[in-house]
C-alpha cells in the first residue's frame, strides 16, 4: 500500500464529466488499497475570469481582496469533486487551505508556504476517507486566505506530499509529459522519459508551463518524486502502460544530453531606467523598492555612458509592470534618473540541460542559431545549466524551432 498525493489541473476538471473522470481515477487508486489525498485547481478558464473581474475594477487593487476572490475557483471543484467521489461510493471531503491549516506568509498573490499541520489529514486517509484539497490557497498571518501565485495548485501538491511523506506526487494535467519544448510550435518535439530536478526548475522558471516553479524547488529540497501525467489517457500511473515524465536526482539519469530542452516566456516585460547617476549604492536605491513592492526582477544589464550617468535595463514579470513604474515613480527624486521606458513586446527564450556543466560552445551555438535567422538579442543572462537571451516577441516561434534543430532535439 502506498501514500500517494494526486493533483489535477484546470483542464482535468474542466466540466463535470471530466470531474467524474477524475472520481473514477482516484477510486482505482483507492480500490488497489493506497491512501489517497488530492490536490486541484479550478475549473479551465475560471481563474483567468476571476482576474480579469479584479483588473477590470482596478490595475493596483488590494492584493487581500485579490486574494479572496481567485480563491474561490478551487473551492468549487474541490466541493464538486468530493461529491463525484462520494457518489461512487468513495469517501470523501473537501478541505480548503485555511481548514488544514497551509500556513503562509503574509505575500498576498505570491505566498509562501512557512508550515503544513498535516497530522489530521494522515489519520483521515489511514481511516479511509479520502482529502480533497483546494490547490492554491492557505492562510496568512493576518489570518486571511492567501493565495501562491498562478500555477500555485502545484505546489500546494509538492508541499502536501512532503507534508504527508507520501511516496509520490502524480500531477495529472493536460500532456503526458515534459517535452523537449512545446509541440504545438514544434511538432518534432520529444517526450522525455526522466528529467533532473534542476532542469524542470530552470525550465520551469524561464516559461514552461508544465509545472510552477516553486513546486519543482519545493520537490527538490525535500526529495519528493514526481511524475507528469496526462489525465486523459487511462492506466497513465507510475511504472504503468503510458508513463509521463519523472522528474527525479540527477543521479539517477545516466545518459545526460547538453540540452534537454529549448523554452520561451511571452509573459516577459523590459523596463529601462535611463539617466541614472552613476555612483554606488544606485543599483540599491533601485532594487531596494521594487522589491519591497514585491517585484521580482529577472535579467539585468547595466550600460555606463561618458558623462557619468548609465542606463539599467532588467526584465520583470508584464503583469508587475504598472507596479514597477509605479514605485520607481515615487522614488525618482531618491533614484534621480531621467526617464522610463518600458516595453511588453519581448519575450524570453531560454536553453536548458544539465550537460552544459561538463560541454562548451552551448552559448556560442545559440547565438549562430538566432544571427542565421536575423533575430537581434536584446538581453542575455546565464547559469550553470542554462542560457536566456530577450528577443522581440514577434521571432518567439521561429527562434524556437531554430534552437530545437541546432541542438539536435527534433524527433
Amino acid at each position: 500500500m502506498a501514500r500517494i498525493v494526486m493533483k489535477f489541473g484546470g483542464t482535468s476538471v474542466a466540466d463535470l464529466d471530466r470531474i467524474r473522470s477524475v472520481a473514477a481515477r482516484v477510486k482505482r487508486e483507492v480500490d488497489a488499497g493506497n491512501e489517497v489525498a488530492v490536490v486541484v485547481s479550478a475549473m479551465a478558464g475560471t481563474t483567468n475570469q476571476l482576474v480579469a473581474w479584479c483588473t477590470a475594477l482596478s490595475a493596483l487593487h488590494d492584493a487581500r481582496e485579490y486574494d479572496t476572490v481567485v480563491a474561490t475557483g478551487e473551492q468549487v471543484t474541490s466541493g464538486l469533486l468530493a461529491i463525484a467521489l462520494q457518489t461512487i461510493g468513495v469517501n470523501a471531503r473537501s478541505w480548503q487551505g485555511w481548514q488544514v491549516p497551509l500556513a503562509t506568509d503574509g505575500a498576498h498573490g505570491k505566498a509562501r508556504i512557512e508550515s503544513i499541520a498535516g497530522g489530521d489529514l494522515i489519520r483521515r486517509m489511514q481511516g479511509g476517507q479520502v482529502p480533497v484539497l483546494a490547490g492554491f490557497q492557505g492562510i496568512g498571518p493576518d489570518g486571511r486566505v492567501t493565495t501562491f501565485g498562478r500555477g500555485g495548485s502545484d505546489t500546494s501538491a509538492v508541499a502536501l506530499a512532503a507534508a504527508l511523506r507520501a511516496e509520490r506526487c502524480d500531477i495529472y494535467t493536460d500532456v503526458d509529459g515534459v517535452y523537449t519544448t512545446d509541440p504545438r510550435i514544434v511538432p518534432r518535439a520529444r517526450k522525455l522519459a526522466k528529467i533532473a530536478y534542476e532542469e524542470m526548475l530552470e525550465l520551469a522558471s524561464v516559461g514552461a508551463k508544465v509545472l510552477q516553479t516553486r513546486s519543482v524547488e519545493l520537490a527538490m529540497k525535500e526529495g519528493v518524486r514526481v511524475q507528469v501525467l496526462s489525465s486523459f489517457d487511462d492506466g497513465a500511473t507510475l511504472g504503468g502502460d503510458l508513463p509521463g515524465t519523472l522528474v527525479v536526482d540527477e543521479e539517477e539519469i545516466v545518459e545526460k544530453e547538453i540540452v534537454s530542452g529549448i523554452a520561451y516566456s511571452r509573459d516577459e516585460a523590459k523596463l529601462t531606467v535611463r539617466g541614472v547617476p552613476d555612483r554606488p549604492g544606485i543599483a540599491a536605491a533601485i532594487f531596494g523598492p521594487l522589491s519591497a513592492a514585491s517585484v521580482n526582477v529577472d535579467m539585468i544589464v547595466q550600460n555606463v555612458s561618458a558623462d557619468a550617468t548609465t542606463d539599467l535595463t532588467f526584465t520583470l514579470n508584464r503583469a508587475d509592470l504598472p507596479r514597477a513604474e509605479k514605485t520607481l515613480a515615487e522614488h525618482q527624486a531618491e533614484i534621480g534618473y531621467a526617464t522610463l521606458l518600458a516595453d511588453k513586446e519581448v519575450a524570453k527564450i531560454s536553453v536548458v540541460g544539465v550537460g552544459m556543466r561538463s560541454h562548451s560552445g552551448v552559448a556560442s551555438t545559440m547565438f549562430r542559431a538566432l544571427a542565421s535567422k536575423g533575430i537581434n538579442i536584446q538581453v542575455i543572462s546565464t547559469s550553470e545549466i542554462k542560457v536566456s537571451v530577450l528577443i522581440s516577441a514577434e521571432y518567439t516561434e521561429l527562434a524556437v524551432r531554430a534552437l530545437h534543430t541546432a541542438y539536435g532535439l527534433d524527433a
